[in-house]
């Protein structure tokens, strides 16, 4: 009957050694991996508990520490051919990225969240790669347009017919990007509309350019090294909202800033947009849940005029404005011309969104406005 398989007997500075490899936070997976098995073994573990604690099959136990038994610390090291680094394939690069997206618990680990060293040593682990740096693991998810993110709340749909909606929605922006062709009843144009605001006036946080603090510019100089946000106003002079709307097709943004949000107001704003196009043109509307959006039994103005000017109004599910595709352009808005201002007058602050959406229309492809876009865009 074979013995029981476990790692020679190791002096302090190898356990020391060991150790200061298991604890290391950079480095060769390969390498951290078969030393946390050869000290497991020096600790008294046998076979079967190393491969449960490192998630690895016995073989690989056995055949770990044989060879440190062998050859010593040389064993831990992987032996690699002169020549350029290695490269992933499609496939590898498309399933690193698959595995990152998951959550280790379904992979029947006991992490909330991955780690890149815990990301890197399962993926040398299930034979995803052969060995992968937690250094090179950070550049290629980068290089994928993968980084870690602060997980954020989000709201539950009570919609009974969230899926329904919520596939009109999806349909409709696949006709807009023209990876669909529309149907018979299909529209030509299709418009993500929603109001922005309430528009006070008020200091606003932001950020700026400034010099950098030393001693060569004392405080005393008369210029200050960045400018002060006011910390005490009043808001006297009401609010205003911003009704928008967006034209996936034309990539446009339309605007009218109002004083209310009633549905006179709306249907004001939507008869504006419906002039925007021929007549024989059907356009789609897709927008929320608002009262003022809605027709009821009472008020069957928005339903009417809908259904006479040859618009579809694609409603989101409740509690599910993400798939409206204008919040990822108000986000731009926000960032372009409201961050660190302290407008005074609704006249100055009207008068710079609208001369942003002017700009905006004009400079569709600037990469600034295109990544804050697609940072915030879900759907």
């Amino acid at each position: 009957m074979a013995g029981r398989v476990r790692v020679r007997g190791i002096t302090n500075d190898e356990g020391n050694r060991l150790l200061r490899i298991v604890r290391r936070s950079s480095g060769s997976v390969v390498t951290w991996r078969r030393a946390q098995m050869v000290l497991l073994s020096a600790q008294g573990m046998d076979v079967a508990q190393i491969g449960e604690v490192a998630f690895t099959s016995l073989d690989r136990v056995r055949e770990v520490i044989h060879n440190f038994n062998d050859d010593g610390f040389d064993s831990l090291y992987p032996r690699y051919g002169g020549g350029r680094p290695p490269t992933f394939t499609l496939p590898q690069r498309q399933q690193i990225k698959e595995i990152a997206f998951s959550r280790p618990v379904g992979h029947g680990l006991p992490f909330s969240t991955w780690s890149l060293s815990k990301l890197a040593e399962f993926l040398v682990a299930e034979g995803v790669v052969d060995d992968i740096s937690h250094e090179g693991l950070g550049v290629l998810l980068r290089e994928e347009g993968v980084s870690f993110q602060v997980i954020k709340t989000w709201k539950q749909s009570t919609d009974l017919d969230f899926e329904a909606k919520k596939n009109r929605v999806l349909e409709l922006y696949d006709i807009a990007d023209g990876t669909t062709q529309p149907g018979g009843d299909d529209p030509q144009v299709v418009l993500c509309m929603d109001e922005f605001g309430p528009l006070n006036l008020l200091p606003r946080p932001g950020g700026q350019w400034a010099p950098v603090a030393s001693e060569t510019m004392p405080r005393s100089s008369g210029h200050p090294r960045r400018r002060r946000r006011r910390a005490t106003y009043t808001r006297t002079l009401g609010v205003r909202h911003l009704f928008a709307a967006y034209d996936l097709g034309a990539d446009k943004i339309h605007g009218h800033i109002k004083t209310n949000k009633r549905r006179v107001t709306f249907l004001a704003f939507c008869r504006y947009l419906r002039s925007l196009y021929p007549a024989e043109v059907r356009i789609a509307i897709v927008l929320d849940n608002f009262s003022p959006h809605l027709s009821t039994r009472v008020d069957t103005r928005v339903g009417d005029w809908a259904r006479d000017n040859s618009v579809e109004l694609a409603y989101v599910p409740t509690n599910a404005s993400w798939l409206n595709r204008i919040e990822a352009q108000f986000q731009a808005l926000r960032y372009f011309t409201l961050d660190g201002t302290d407008h005074r007058t609704h006249e100055e602050q009207n008068s710079m969104i609208r001369r942003y959406i002017r700009w905006r229309n004009t400079n569709a492809h600037d990469k600034t406005l295109r990544e804050i876009a697609k940072r915030a865009s879900v759907a």
